[in-house]
């Protein structure tokens, strides 16, 4: 069986680990989901991640981050595109998610950014997912 939308795999399996607070979950390895995290990353999401070449695809371990009292600093992730059906947006029509507490995940022509280096960079792109 082939999986047909591999970033909403990503987003499930971090939904998941975050709901049992498990400390890191293991993802299959793409480029893309490297990106992915690398956003999550810098935004302030994740603690960190490590990339495993071995194995014909590879993996990607991700460290989740919780708060002080062990409450959750990702509470809703969700795909915004999905495979059937495509979602683009330009710079201007980038709102903040939740008046700026969440971010929205782009791919663009200059690689996989969060709504607030794209439009710093002014570029727009495919809405990939959305987290707070």
């Amino acid at each position: 069986m082939t999986m047909t939308d591999p970033i909403a795999d990503m987003l499930t399996r971090m939904r998941n680990a975050l709901r049992i607070e498990r400390n890191n979950v293991t993802i299959p390895r793409s480029k893309i989901k490297v990106g992915i995290a690398e956003v999550l990353k810098r935004e302030g999401y994740i603690e960190n991640f490590e990339v495993d070449e071995t194995g014909p695809q590879g993996s990607m371990k991700v460290n989740l981050k919780y708060g002080p009292n062990g409450e959750q600093v990702i509470s809703s992730i969700r795909r915004v595109s999905k495979p059937g059906r495509r979602l683009y947006s330009t710079v201007q029509d980038l709102k903040p998610v939740l008046n700026g507490l969440g971010i929205l995940v782009l791919s663009t022509s200059k690689g996989i950014l969060s709504d607030r280096e794209a439009r710093k960079q002014s570029v727009g792109g495919e809405l990939l997912c959305e987290i707070y």
